[in-house]
């Protein structure tokens, strides 16, 4: 046992994989202690064991294994990850546990099972257990089922599939062992338990005495429901709930809602196996079926019953056996076979199910009429058979076929049919009852409850009984208004016997009993509806007045008997209808009449009626009127007024006056009486006569409007109509029509007949007078307005010229609303609702198109004409379906039957021809048109093929199918495509076309659909299968469909439905799941009310909706109602929950609504945001050939935010005239929303690159177009172009360059040439020499010519990389085999000799002789000759200077557009305007346009110096001129100063040396008078930038140029220097450097600092120093925030690049330690936000693991100290200002500040030891320790592994520091090789750190030079150039500084001797850091201001050539020897002053 002590050691992991039992065992014990330990469920000790639980539950030793078991159950039950295992642990548990002979092994695979289960993976348990019931061996078959039996006893049937299971339970009876057998019992009892008689059909087949022991034993089985006892981790709330129950005493109420769901949930149906019976068929069925003796008929039936006896069929294609069985059916005069082929049809229909659907249609009418049959076995069967069909379809769908056999004359017919409308009612519920239904069936068995016949009477009673309960009597009881008192009673009777189907009291009847208040449940009538309120929700006209009794807009009629507690018989309800409806009054005697008018007229009024004097009739009326006025409504008998005034001379009165009047009165009897339809017909017969009057006209319109609102308009309009038609006068016609439009407007147009004006409207369309044809036409045009286009299917058979008048009309009103109705409201809505009223709203909820007269075809589809197109000829074919297009055609609208025509048709679908298979769909596009929404009931037997021919590989034929799809669908909605399997079997076909088309098809159609049904999670499956199809188009597809799926389905059925995919499929299926739920759109919200469909549906942009009927909600619907867009906003403004097809006008109103907008949205930061996200690749770099779907889908994505919605649509259109409309729009708003279009502008460019792409020339004109608009704006805005827009945008560009069409390229190439406006020339420059590489011969040319413009326009320097590898590129396409592109290649050379000279070929390099003679031969032909170049160059460069320096940058202001206009030149002309010499004005700085323009000097100026130093020796005369270059502007300080400045700082950068030095003197000058100091402000960024350019171009060129003197270098670096460290001593100044700037100039300073050619000068050492002393003054002096940031960033941009030297790295470290040294004092001035978030980038950028691998541990020590600093400094505040970090929860910066946090928490007590480095630290430890507690803490980070160098490095300073200190009692307690350690570390230190010496004293930053450093007395400010401690410095600084000084006054080309003694320069402590010769400067200027006035007239070009040899003078030796003793007294001078 010697090696037990051996695995004893181990970690438990690695002892439960040991080889020996006892070990695992041990492991075993141990792990199942630690997982019951581990109370995190997300410890990560969890993942440690996922490999090895397999392992746990498969030991090979049976005591091992059951410790196993014990542990994998708690690992299961406890940890997050165990889910990962489930596979594999289930199949170890059913193979290797469920076979062990104890008990207890079983017991714990069990439990570990159901532990799985609990933790949602039951699908995958139930899998493994499945497969184990195959497994050979009994015991294991027997612990499945047992297993499953729990899980279903504990978890129930909804969490375990029962189907699988049910499917292998017949094999389990049949097992030879007998123990399986029982099992299996007892599985299938406790099945039985929860789904009860579902179970019986799937076991019918077993053996008959396991049955019989079934049954018996499903007897004893409680009838209780069964309930979940266990609960899923999910189900927390029920499992809590659960409890709850026990504890209160088991069975409580509580639980009966679980059950309820639970019991009905499972269908037998789902349980059965389809069988598939087709094949089966006998061979000879057909020909038997038709055969004369009946025998052979019936023969043939009875094996087709026999077959049909499946309880479940396989879907196929029935189309000919129904068609067979119908024909027995139908036409078999054997009642038998009738009967037996009705029980075919029956058992197909229930083993269909929904699959029949399709075929009810045909075969209903003919069971109807077979009804007449007496035999009750043939009734019976029949009714079997068409209660089965009825289940597989709708009611809806078969309506039409029902209703036609109602009025059949024989009574048995009549009584079955109504027997069979009472059975269907009861399967509906309210929502599948709606009134458009009830309504013709209610009438059609009025007619039947009226019938001679008792049993069809009775029938009759019993479905309107049915009808009453399921719809309730608010719906139904309009109906039933003409109903006598005792009819009435008998329905409601039966409506108190019906049983519903669903169970659910429905209806007003069974309320009513119950006595219940009805307001909670009236919702539930209405609520659900779905048909029903999409027809009418027009007529649902809920006052919300009285909202307690009204939810939802139920009328208060029906409310209130209910509410009064049920009291209130049905009697007076029935009556109750038409009183509120309007007011009836039967029509009264003359005599009658006149006795009422005298009770409340005054006599003398009466009298005076007929008096022949029309002065008193008019003093009559007015009389008449002040009594109308006064009258209440209730006292005012309206007839009798009107009949009165209708008296002699009633409407023939002459008087106008008079007449006048008396309309006017009845307008007013109108308004305030209660007046009613008889009284109305008293009066407009004369109203109408009088409408065409010239003089009353107005007031008979007011009149007629005043009874329009009092007996509606829809009555009031039809009369006046009729009237007006009913005589001559055109007048009154037209101006009836006038009345009425108007009317329209005002009332709005729910209840109107259409039918009845529009034969009117036809009539005067015809009428001979102009006035009524015009009338007319305004007419339609208004009713245009809530009808839709459908509207002119009327007049389609008009002439030619009215037709056109007609459209023109509707072409006016095109685009405009239907106004709000403003009258008709306010009467009723306070009576509550009007059943009649809804009546006849009804009309109008139906579509226009069912008012059209409809044809019957059914007579012309002959058996003939469908033989014909069945024909194997193809011609004869053609003829057939040419036949059925005229039919169609003739008959325009036609009735739903259509015969035969359907099948015939269908097999047309995929004929092999395929113009036959075109001219079908488009037969049935034809049909969806004539055939209107009736087309429904063959969606399933013709649309459905239609989508099948979606697959076809022709794209004509795919976009034919899917015009026929569409026109279908607009007819009949989507519910009826989506019902049913057949949608699902279409995408389960693996045809890559079919998938594209039919997915693409729902994306289109789901978002619009406000719910769907349940069918469409059969599409799912196959859905998911298309995400992973092979071809990408459809993956696109489904992916597009993915979230419109989810917005009906919901995230948690699509997850769920992944379960079935294999594991790598399903993780691929969840993340795109994911990512859908995230652009997952909402539902479309309920319609503002109801539209009926928009027939034609044509865009909705175009018209307004059909359903104007339902834009206004009724004539009384809404009180006052609101506009109707507030309606809309509102949502459901009536209360009416309507759940009706998309409402096609909210996009009309929208679009007006939100066109007025801004079209960019400006979101702070999101460009920038933007660019971040594509620099770290979180989205998609926009580089591509040509653009895929994903990169438009991104802009897509990232435009929602910041473009307006309705221009995205438009921009993303697939149709190009959208993109042109989109243009349109953003030219338009270009100039209004500047900031907007610059806020986006990185997604505009983006969005035209790929319109780049599109083939349309139309949009890219106007690309164009908008581009050049574009940069105009871009360039006046003075916008410099980021970047990241110029390379998403500026190679896309160059590829239109290419383009064939001439005036395309030269657009191009104007927009290019604006580009430089807004983007440097020399970066737009290698992008177009990347276009030179194009395959496109063209396009070549254009970028090599436009190379020559801009090195004509902008100089060499523009040349990219450089001058020398652009023009090799450029040569080589002198041999190109194009020759366009060999002409340009050698005129763009020829360019550029012009502007270079000779040095061209040196540049070139070797060319082939033939290029060479080729170019030579064009240099000669050129008509420029070199020489004239350097006059020209330099007249033009402060030209170019001026406009380049300003044209880029961000403040331009001045000429840019001289700019443009002058490259123009270049390009167009070739030959160079004089350029007029302007003085420059205001000069910005763009670094690299500075850097390129003077390259263009820099090529010439050495030349011309020389040429002048040659021949000048008189010093004296040169000078003026040559400062007078720069004198206009430097002399007036006040007048200019901006500018002057930004003129001297663009010469900084200058790459002439003498200029800059001049420049940077002058600024010094500046700098020094603390008085004009402050001039620089605002200048600081730019200074710094053209210094640090300046230092770029010495390192990159000046170095490199041998011909240059190295001591001009060093007057140049002593120049910048000096100035600099002036600037750094004025503290507000140095404040301004900005962060990105500070970066840049220490990128420079450090650069120079390791220049290893810098050292090797004469002076290069002291050059280093100075630096070295700028760089500290750089750390003090800047904004703090600024530049720590400046250093992090640095440090990690040096960090990241692999060219970036370590020594780079650690100076800039070294310049952070130094900033963090000074925290203590500045910690207080620093935006510690900023910093913290540039920390955490840089976390980012490197984690802890990344920095651990770099080389050197400098790095994350620098970042921890900081950190450190930061946090002792502030303590847990930091923690405040992490609020500039996004999700800061993720940063690895937040963890590391608590844990510092934490641990300065539990260390405060002792000393920091982190914070810093070096000497000081062990200063500060020393005041606070023991000498030997440091050492026993530096000895102890030595011996730690992390901190072992730091210990040494601590160790070296402290002994260098204490020298006397005694380290060896440390030493002598540890081992030889420890000593040796630390004594070698030391040793290693010091030879590194004396190797470090000469960079070290250079830095001057380093920690290390502290021990360096001479110590000597005080030092004041002056002189605190200080070294890192501030002690004195040595004289070596102060020689380096005078010689700066000796060389900027010029001193420097004195010999050594000359020089004074050092001594005497150093006899003082102290100096100013820089000094130049400032008196000297001063006489020079006074000079200047002498000579200004006499050179006046010189202009500055020449200045500017001469004043390159002001270096010479101010060199010169004489002034040089003269002025020491000067300077020496003026350096004392100052010091004084500074003083």
């Amino acid at each position: 046992m010697g090696d037990d002590s051996e695995w004893m050691k181990l970690p438990i992991d690695q002892k439960c994989e040991h080889k020996l039992w006892k070990a695992r065992l041990n492991g075993y014990e141990e792990a199942l202690k630690l997982f019951q330990k581990i109370d995190d469920e997300k410890n990560p000790e969890w993942s440690k064991y996922l490999g090895l639980i397999k392992k746990f539950v498969t030991d090979s030793n049976a005591v091992a294994q059951l410790k196993g078991l014990e542990a994998a159950l708690a690992y299961v039950e406890n940890a997050h990850v165990a889910g990962k295992t489930t596979g594999e642990v289930a199949s170890g548990v059913v193979n290797k546990v469920f076979n062990q002979p104890k008990a207890r092994a079983k017991e714990l695979g069990e439990d570990i099972c159901l532990m799985y289960i609990e933790i949602e993976k039951g699908e995958a348990i139930q899998e493994e257990l499945l497969k184990g019931l195959d497994n050979k061996n009994p015991k294991i078959i027997v612990a499945c089922i047992e297993t499953l039996r729990k899980a279903l006893s504990e978890f129930g049937s909804k969490i375990i599939s029962l189907k699988p299971i049910i499917k292998v339970l017949p094999k389990l009876f049949e097992s030879r062992e007998k123990a399986v057998r029982d099992e299996a019992k007892l599985l299938a009892v406790e099945i039985y338990r929860w789904i009860r008689d579902a179970l019986r059909p799937p076991l019918q087949n077993i053996n008959s005495v396991q049955l019989k022991e079934l049954e018996e034993e499903w007897i004893k089985v409680s009838s209780a429901a069964p309930k979940q006892t266990r609960f899923l981790r999910s189900q927390q709330e029920l499992k809590a709930k659960f409890e709850q129950q026990q504890a209160l005493g088991g069975d409580a109420d509580g639980g009966d809602d679980d059950e309820e769901e639970v019991v009905p949930q499972v269908d037998a149906y789902e349980l059965l196996e389809a069988v598939e019976i087709l094949s089966k068929l006998p061979k000879d069925f057909y020909e038997k079926i038709e055969a004369k003796k009946w025998q052979e008929r019936k023969e043939a039936l009875e094996a087709v019953e026999l077959l049909v006896k499946n309880p479940k069929l396989e879907s196929g294609d029935y189309a000919d056996l129904v068609k067979a069985l119908k024909k027995v059916v139908g036409k078999d005069t054997n009642v038998m076979l009738v009967a037996l082929a009705a029980k075919c049809l029956a058992g197909l229909a229930t083993g269909l199910r929904k699959k029949f659907g399709q075929y009810a249609g045909h075969v209903v009418p003919t069971i109807l009429e077979k009804f007449k049959e007496k035999k009750p076995q043939v009734v019976q069967a029949l009714q079997e058979a068409i209660d089965a069909i009825f289940l597989t379809t709708t009611l809806q769908n078969i309506s039409e076929d029902i209703l036609a056999v109602m009025d059949n004359k024989n009574p048995t017919i009549k009584q079955q049919t109504s027997l069979f409308i009472a059975r269907s009612f009861r399967h509906c519920t309210p929502s599948t009852l709606p009134k458009s239904l009830l309504k013709p069936f209610c009438a059609a068995l009025l007619k039947h409850i009226n019938d001679s016949a008792p049993e069809v009477r009775d029938a009759g009673f019993e479905a309107l009984g049915t009808a009453l309960k399921v719809a309730g009597e608010k719906a139904v009881n309009p109906f039933l208004a003409d109903v006598d008192k005792l009819k009435l009673d008998r329905i409601k009777e039966c409506a108190e016997k019906v049983e519903l189907v669903y169970g659910k009291k429905a209806g007003g009847a069974a309320e009513k009993k119950e006595g219940k208040p009805i307001t909670g449940k009236t919702t539930a009538l209405p609520g659900p509806a779905g048909d029903k309120e999409t027809k009418d929700a027009a007529t649902k006209p809920g006052p919300v007045k009285k909202a307690s009794a009204v939810k939802a807009g139920v009328p208060l009629k029906r409310g209130k008997p209910a509410t009064a507690a049920g009291t209130g018989g049905a009697g007076p309800k029935g009556k109750k209808g038409p009183e509120t409806k309007e007011i009836f009054e039967s029509e009264l005697s003359i005599e009658v009449c006149e006795e009422k008018a005298a009770a409340v007229l005054p006599a003398s009024c009466i009298q005076q009626l007929d008096s022949g004097n029309w002065k008193e009739r008019l003093a009559c009326m007015e009389e008449f009127q002040k009594a109308v006025e006064l009258m209440e409504r209730s006292e005012m008998p309206c007839q009798a007024l009107v009949r009165m005034l209708a008296k002699k001379p009633g409407w023939k009165e002459t008087n106008f006056q008079v007449m006048q009047m008396k309309l006017h009165i009845v307008a007013l009897i109108a308004q305030k009486g209660n007046f009613s339809k008889t009284s109305a017909q008293v009066v407009l017969d004369g109203l109408v006569d009088k409408v065409g009057d010239v003089k009353c006209g107005t007031n008979a319109k007011e009149a007629m409007t005043a009874i329009a609102e009092a007996c509606q308009l829809p009555w009031t309009a039809e009369q006046v109509v009729a009237m007006a038609f009913s005589q001559k006068n055109p007048k009154n016609q037209s101006e009836t029509l006038n009345w009425l439009s108007n009317a329209i407007k005002e009332f709005g147009f729910s209840g109107l007949n259409v039918k009845a004006f529009i034969s009117n409207v036809k009539t005067a369309l015809a009428a001979t007078n102009p006035a009524v044809r015009t009338s007319a036409i305004t007419l339609l045009g208004v009713m245009y307005l809530y009808v839709g286009p459908s509207l002119r299917m009327f007049f389609e058979d008009e002439k030619p010229a009215l037709l056109s008048q007609i459209d023109a009309e509707f072409e006016k009103m095109q685009g405009q609303t239907a106004p709000a109705p403003t009258r008709g409201i306010s009467r009723h809505s306070v009576g509550g609702g009007d059943d009649g009223e809804e009546e006849e709203q009804e009309e109008a909820g139906n579509d226009v198109v069912d008012l059209l007269p409809r044809t019957d075809i059914g007579d012309k589809i002959t058996a003939e004409l469908v033989s014909k197109i069945g024909d194997k000829n193809w011609k004869i074919r053609k003829e057939g379906l040419d036949e059925v297009t005229s039919i169609i055609n003739e008959a325009k609208f036609i009735q739903p039957n259509i015969g035969e025509l359907p099948v015939a048709l269908k097999g047309r679908l995929n004929d092999s021809n395929k113009i036959l298979v075109q001219q079908t769909l488009s037969i049935l596009q034809q049909l969806a048109t004539a055939m209107g929404p009736n087309i429904k009931q063959y969606v399933k037997n013709l649309g459905i093929p239609v989508i099948t021919v979606l697959g076809d590989s022709k794209n004509n034929v795919r976009a034919a199918a899917l015009a026929t799809v569409n026109a279908w669908a607009e007819q009949t909605g989507m519910k009826e495509w989506l019902e049913g399997e057949d949608l699902s079997e279409e995408l389960k076909k693996e045809n890559p076309f079919l998938r594209q088309e039919l997915l693409g098809w729902l994306a289109e159609k789901l978002p619009a659909l406000r719910s769907v049904p349940s069918d469409l999670l059969l599409c799912v499956p196959h859905l998911y299968s298309c995400l992973e199809d092979r071809n990408g188009d459809v993956r696109k597809k489904a992916q597009d469909a993915l979230p419109f799926f989810m917005m009906h389905l919901g995230f948690e059925k699509m997850a769920k439905a992944t379960g079935k995919l294999k594991p790598t499929s399903k993780d691929q299926v969840l993340a795109m799941l994911e990512k859908a739920k995230a652009n997952m759109p909402a539902k479309p919200a309920p319609p503002a009310k109801a539209s009926s469909r928009v027939v034609g549906g044509a865009a909705p942009a175009k018209f307004q909706p059909a359903s104007a009927f339902a834009d206004d909600l009724g004539s009384n619907t809404m009180e006052s109602k609101p506009d109707l867009k507030k309606a809309k906003a509102g949502g459901l403004s009536s209360k009416t929950k309507v759940q009706g097809k998309k409402v096609l006008s909210k996009p009309n109103l929208k679009e007006d609504d939100d066109k007025s907008g801004p079209i960019f949205i400006i979101v702070p930061n999101g460009k920038e945001q933007r660019m971040r996200e594509e620099k770290a690749l979180k989205v998609l770099k926009w580089n591509f050939t040509t653009p895929r779907d994903e990169y438009i889908e991104q802009l897509k994505t990232q435009m929602s935010t910041c473009v307006a919605k309705w221009l995205q649509d438009e921009m993303f259109h697939t149709d190009f005239q959208h993109h042109n409309k989109a243009l349109t729009v953003m030219i338009e708003h270009l100039e209004s929303e500047k900031d907007g279009v610059i806020s986006c502008l990185d997604l505009i460019l983006k969005w035209l690159t790929l319109r780049f792409f599109d083939t349309n020339t139309s949009v890219l004109m106007k690309a164009l177009e908008y581009l050049k608009l574009l940069f105009n704006l871009l360039s006046q805005e003075e916008y410099h172009l980021t970047e990241n827009e110029a390379s998403s945008f500026i190679p896309y560009l160059i590829l239109k360059v290419g383009e064939p069409k001439d005036v395309i390229r030269k657009d191009v190439r104007a927009i290019l040439n604006r580009m430089c406006l807004i983007y440097p020339a020399s970066k737009m420059f290698p992008f177009i020499m990347e276009g030179t590489k194009s395959k496109n011969s063209k396009q070549r040319a254009e970028c090599l010519e436009e190379l020559g413009c801009l090195v004509e326009s902008y100089g060499m320097n523009v040349c990219q990389p450089t001058p020398g590898k652009a023009l090799k590129e450029m040569a080589t396409h002198i041999g190109d085999r194009d020759n366009t592109v060999r002409n340009a290649a050698l005129n763009t050379i020829v360019t550029v000799y012009n502007v270079h000279g000779d040095q061209v070929f040196k540049l070139i390099g070797n060319l082939s002789e033939k290029d060479m003679s080729m170019l030579e031969e064009r240099i000669k032909r050129s008509a420029k000759r070199p020489s004239s170049v350097p006059v020209r160059q330099a007249e033009e460069k402060p030209q170019r200077a001026q406009n380049v320096s300003a044209n880029a940058s961000m403040m331009r202001k001045g000429q840019a557009e001289d700019m443009s206009s002058k490259l123009n030149q270049n390009r167009n002309m070739g030959n160079h305007s004089e350029t007029a010499h302007t003085v420059p004005r205001e000069f910005q700085l763009d670094l690299d346009e500075i850097e390129n323009d003077n390259g263009t000097v820099r090529c010439e100026m050495p030349a011309l110096v020389q040429h002048k130093l040659d021949d000048i020796f008189e010093p004296v005369l040169i000078p003026e001129p040559k400062i007078r270059a720069v004198s206009p502007h430097f002399d007036d300080m006040h007048s200019n100063t901006a500018s002057t400045i930004n003129f001297v700082i663009s010469q900084v950068a200058s790459s002439d040396i003498n200029t800059s030095i001049q420049a940077l003197t002058q600024i010094d000058e500046v700098l020094k008078q603390e008085d004009k100091a402050e001039a620089m402000s605002g200048h600081i960024d730019q200074f710094l930038i053209a210094t640090f350019i300046q230092l770029r171009l010495i390192y990159n060129t000046h170095m490199a140029d041998e011909k240059l003197d190295k001591d001009e270098i060093v007057r140049l670096y002593s120049c910048i220097i000096g100035s600099m460290i002036t600037l750094f001593q004025i503290e507000s100044l140095a404040r301004e450097a900005s962060t990105g700037v500070l970066k840049d100039l220490m990128h420079g300073l450090i650069t120079l600092m390791l220049d290893s050619r810098v050292e090797d000068l004469e002076e290069g050492e002291q050059v280093i120093r100075s630096v070295n002393l700028l760089v500290v003054k750089v750390l003090e002096k800047s904004d703090q925030t600024n530049i720590l940031s400046a250093l992090l960033v640095l440090l990690q941009d040096s960090l990241l690049a692999t060219a970036s030297s370590p020594k780079f790295s650690e100076l800039v470290m070294k310049c952070l330690w130094r900033m963090v040294r000074l925290l203590p004092e500045t910690i207080n001035s620093i935006n510690l936000d900023r910093i913290l978030l540039d920390i955490h980038i840089f976390m980012k950028v490197f984690p802890k693991e990344k920095l651990k691998q770099c080389k050197s541990e400098f790095p994350i020590r620098t970042l921890k100290t900081l950190l450190h600093t930061l946090c002792k400094l502030k303590g847990p505040k930091i923690l405040d200002h992490l609020t500039m970090i996004d999700n800061k929860n993720e940063s690895e910066l937040e963890a590391h500040l608590c844990r510092l946090m934490k641990h300065t928490m539990d260390q405060s007590g002792k000393s920091d030891k982190d914070t810093e480095k070096g000497a000081s630290r062990i200063e500060e430890k020393a005041s606070k320790a023991k000498v030997n507690d440091i050492l026993a803490e530096i000895f102890k980070k030595i011996g730690s592994k992390e901190n072992t160098k730091e210990g040494l490095a601590e160790l070296y300073e402290y002994k260098k520091k204490y020298s006397d200190a005694d380290i060896e009692p440390f030493l002598k307690n540890s081992s030889q090789f420890f000593q040796s350690y630390v004594e070698r570390g030391l040793r290693l230190i010091e030879t590194e750190r004396e190797g470090k010496g000469r960079i070290a004293t250079s830095t001057g930053i380093s920690p290390q030079m502290e021990g360096t450093c001479v110590p000597a007395s005080t030092h004041t400010v002056s002189s605190s150039i200080g070294n890192t401690n501030g002690e004195e410095v040595g004289p070596s600084v102060y020689l380096e500084r005078l010689k700066i000084l000796r060389q900027r006054c010029g001193l420097d080309n004195a010999k050594q001797e000359d020089r004074p003694p050092l001594t005497s320069l150093l006899s003082k402590p102290t100096l100013p850091t820089v000094a130049s010769s400032t008196d000297m400067l001063h006489s020079k200027l006074s000079q200047l201001r002498e000579s200004r006035e006499q050179y006046q007239h010189l202009d500055l070009d020449s200045n500017q050539t001469h004043s390159s040899g002001i270096g010479t003078t101010l060199a010169s030796p004489s002034s040089a020897a003269a002025n020491i003793d000067d300077l020496k007294k003026r350096l004392e001078r100052i010091k004084s002053s500074r003083k």
